[in-house]
């Protein structure tokens, strides 16, 4: 018999417990080892069977328990002091108030999902987890980041999978009251809300639940609720879920609503409000278009307040794949900004930002990811490929620039150490070398010994054995009508056998079954009798794509041979908790993308930030990180003639490293039987990673190279009410009216032989036409360096020509100026040059970013 509703009752704790509900809602938890420790006292065995809820374990509590703690007057010492130390890391000064005073004093942060922990399932890959990775390091880092979101209440979904290997999906509802949640309210008490206007006079209302993620604060929008009708109440059911108007009502309320829900919090809190906008990824992208409409309220027109909105922006985008992006037909856009939406923005400006109206554009959509960019004066992809990969995907938006000075640049993600490094790891560097912080110490010093090493990765690659055996009983369990389990699952995985995990969402372009294009060859692999492989692999497939499904079902067929059953392992529903003993046990960690279709890849960053070695495609964070000796490179076949030639010898490359390289390394043992090379790449791996795949690194990095930039630029065009948005508007309109008629009209050189020679000076005039436009409005440029042979300049050298003392030249020539300037030739080799005109402005960030450029057509005048 099932239940028509389900609910959480929590116990009353005395007085003297009082702190543990104040330590149960601060997510700080999830990456503080001693309050993680106090709450596993409580209960053990719940402590487990919550994967890890000290909500959902006090909840668990009887009165008999209650009255023991209350009176362990070492465990209220305990809770107590943890409570204090609470208290401090919220209000002492941390690295980002080192900085002074003259930095935001508060940075908004919008994302659709955020992966903070297993307690909150509000994500559903790498977008979310990487989201709640940047809320935990900016609280350790003090940055001051209020952040919102979407509270799905079925979240993405809890994957299963039926006995012929095809995934199934539940959605089961989460009940907010037992989750680590409080409702904002209105000074009165009531529930404070936010409201967007809808077609037809609809209005959709939104509950804003705040979650403490340590020092941040993470606003969540929930439309389930009786203000809304039964249509609306389900915009947040689930996270990635319905069709196309739905997606959208989603991302309308997390820009839209989103900013509405800040500006309200931060007024009922009295706090700052933020200066800095970051838009994590295309979905937040409409938080730009209701910041327009709050200027153009308080007396701007509509390109006045885009100058302030991009100055004070930062996009990153998160996919090199055009497919992950959401577009919209144009017509379904104009209908929801054909309302009260936003007062005082006229839906063509809209329409205008997420055009595709470039080369290569479908007509009549609607780009999200384009929409982000324009609204954005800084944009940045999520590593240094990804950030190459980026400006080519979108360089059709600045035409006529090298896909090098598209204005994107890119921040390699980070993982948050103390949330994705074993405590067993942590324990050892305390132990050994005086630290808790595995990111600063030294794992080449020899006070911590090979055996050492050798022995956590022996224990790490134990938890992983006995947790994965333990979830795959408890799945069998669940599709078996609580039968009991295979007596062979008892002896899945062995705790001494080289072990490789595989982890992530599965679209086709991350090929979970490359491993599978010669199954004898695999086989060979995984029963070698003397150096045997096993690989444990988890993963979500998107509920609507069939073919990901295919892909699970026939890895899980493969795995339930007899011949090799117990050495490939598919671990169901993939998510924090799991992840947190999967990244630690394995030894190797395979990623094998389609290159360059890997933003970044941080699941193996997690696992090498415990001492595992990478296997990976040179995509993502490891096409920069890989060094030869922190794992292997699976080389790329990207000339190959087509996907089935290249997944051939790809996976060719994949089994001779694990043959020839990877297993024989892990099985060379000294006579204490420690594989002391291998232990060699550990030391490695932690000594040289650790700190560069931290997510506090890469929240610094956005700190000082993105947000304070973005401040400034925010703050001069708001002094004197806002005096320099006014002029930076009028002075872009003036350039892009006059621009067509700019144009590069002759170029002549001289100064070198016939046969030029290294030494000599080449000195170049070029006669200009401005067109009325001063010369503090231009740059005008000599773009010289080696020359392809179809005259493609090759990473030129860049230098500003000025005018000449001639000035204006040709009567009747009006506007047109001539300028000049002198290049030495350094090296012997091909040589090529151009002249291009730009608009020049202190306002802009990069020559490109108009996307208006004139160049020199046509041969020079020697």
């Amino acid at each position: 018999m099932k239940a028509i509703r389900r609910f959480s009752v929590q116990p009353v704790l005395p007085d003297s417990l009082g702190v543990l509900d104040e330590l149960a809602t601060n997510l700080r938890w999830s990456w503080h080892v001693p309050t993680r420790e106090l709450f596993e006292q409580l209960s053990p065995g719940q402590w487990e069977a919550t994967g890890h809820d000290p909500i959902a374990v006090l909840g668990t509590l009887d009165e008999r328990r209650i009255a023991e703690l209350a009176a362990d007057s070492e465990f209220l010492g305990r809770a107590n002091a943890l409570a204090n130390d609470l208290h401090e890391y919220l209000t002492e000064p941390r690295w980002y108030q080192s900085l002074g005073e003259d930095v935001p004093a508060s940075i908004a942060y919008l994302s659709p999902e955020f992966g903070v922990a297993t307690a909150l399932p509000q994500y559903s890959g790498g977008l979310g987890i990487l989201a709640g990775d940047h809320l935990k390091s900016a609280s350790d880092l003090g940055v001051p980041i209020i952040a919102a979101g979407l509270f799905y209440r079925s979240g993405y979904f809890a994957q299963s999978i039926s006995s012929d290997g095809w995934q199934q999906e539940s959605y089961p509802v989460l009940d907010p009251d037992g989750l680590p949640l409080t409702v904002v309210r209105q000074p009165d008490g009531s529930a404070a809300h936010i409201a967007l206007a809808l077609p037809d006079s609809g209005v959709l209302y939104a509950r804003i639940w705040h979650v403490s993620v340590g020092r941040v604060s993470l606003l969540l929008l929930d439309t389930d609720i009786p203000e809304n009708d039964d249509e609306l109440r389900s915009v947040t059911d689930r996270l990635y879920g319905g069709g196309g108007e739905h997606r959208l009502l989603q991302e309308l309320l997390l820009g839209i609503g989103g900013v509405r829900a800040i500006s309200l919090y931060s007024q009922l809190n009295n706090s700052p409000a933020p200066v800095i906008f970051h838009t994590n990824e295309g979905h937040a992208g409409f938080l730009g278009v209701e910041r327009i409409r709050e200027l153009i309220a308080a007396g701007m027109n509509f390109h006045e307040a885009l100058e302030v909105v991009r100055a004070g922006t930062v996009f990153t985008t998160h996919t090199p794949v055009a497919a992950g992006i959401d577009r919209f037909d144009a017509d379904l856009v104009e209908r929801y900004f054909s309302t009260d939406l936003l007062p005082g923005v006229d839906v063509a400006d809209v329409l205008a930002l997420g055009a595709e109206d470039y080369d290569g554009g479908v007509e009549d959509t609607f780009n999200m990811a384009v929409m982000g960019l324009r609204l954005a004066q800084r944009a940045n992809g999520v590593s240094r490929l990804h950030g190459e990969v980026s400006r080519r995907m979108f360089g059709a938006l600045w035409p006529g620039f090298d896909s090098n000075e598209v204005p994107i640049t890119s921040v390699t993600n980070g993982v948050h150490a103390a949330t994705w490094t074993d405590r067993s790891v942590s324990r050892l560097a305390a132990d050994k070398l005086g630290t808790h912080d595995t990111t600063s110490c030294d794992w080449l010093s020899d006070s911590v010994s090979d055996a050492d090493i050798w022995n956590l990765r022996t224990e790490l690659r134990g938890k992983l054995v006995h947790d994965a055996r333990a979830r795959m009983a408890a799945a069998w369990r669940n599709q078996h009508a609580n039968a009991q389990p295979p007596v062979w699952y008892d002896s899945l995985l062995d705790p001494h056998v080289l072990t490789i995990g595989f982890a992530r969402r599965v679209p086709t372009y991350k090929r979970l079954t490359l491993m599978l294009h010669d199954e004898d060859r695999l086989r060979s692999i995984l029963c070698d009798p003397e150096r045997p492989v096993q690989i444990v692999v988890a993963g979500k497939s998107h509920p609507a794509d069939d073919e990901g499904k295919r892909l699970i079902q026939r890895l899980v067929r493969f795995a339930n041979e007899p011949a090799i059953r117990g050495r490939l392992v598919f671990l169901p529903n993939y998510d924090i908790g799991m992840a947190q003993v999967l990244y630690p046990g394995t030894d190797v960690w395979l990623n094998n993308p389609l290159r360059p279709l890997e933003a970044c890849g941080t699941s193996g960053m997690k696992a090498a930030m415990n001492g595992s070695l990478n296997l990976s495609i040179l995509d993502g964070w490891w096409a920069e990180f890989f060094d030869g000796e922190n794992g292997w490179a699976i080389p790329s076949a990207d000339a190959a003639g087509d996907s089935a030639e290249r997944d051939e010898l790809e996976a060719s490359a994949l089994y001779d490293l694990i043959e020839h390289q990877v297993a024989p390394r892990f099985y060379d043992r000294d006579e204490t039987g420690v594989p002391t090379r291998w232990v060699e790449s550990i030391r490695h791996t932690l000594a040289t990673l650790s700190p560069a795949l931290s997510a506090d690194r890469m929240v610094r990095e956005y700190v000082e190279r993105l947000y304070i930039p973005a401040a400034d630029s925010a703050t001069t065009l708001a002094l004197d009410d806002y005096r320099g948005a006014r002029e930076l508007a009028a002075w872009k309109a003036k350039i892009v009216e006059a621009w067509p008629r700019v144009s590069v009209g002759y170029v002549e050189s001289g100064g070198v032989d016939s046969v030029p020679e290294v030494g000599e000076e080449l000195h170049v005039r070029a006669k200009v036409q401005l067109d009325g436009l001063s010369l503090d409005d231009v740059l005008v440029e000599l773009l010289y360096g080696p020359a392809h042979s179809n005259d493609e300049l090759i990473s030129p050298e860049r230098l500003e020509l000025t005018p000449d003392d001639t000035g204006a030249v040709e009567s009747g020539a009006a506007g047109m100026v001539q300028f000049a300037g002198t290049v030495r030739l350094a090296s012997a080799g091909s040589f090529g040059y151009t002249v291009r005109v730009v608009p020049r402005h202190p306002g802009l960030t990069s020559d490109a970013e108009l996307g208006l450029v004139a160049t020199a057509v046509g041969s020079d005048h020697a």
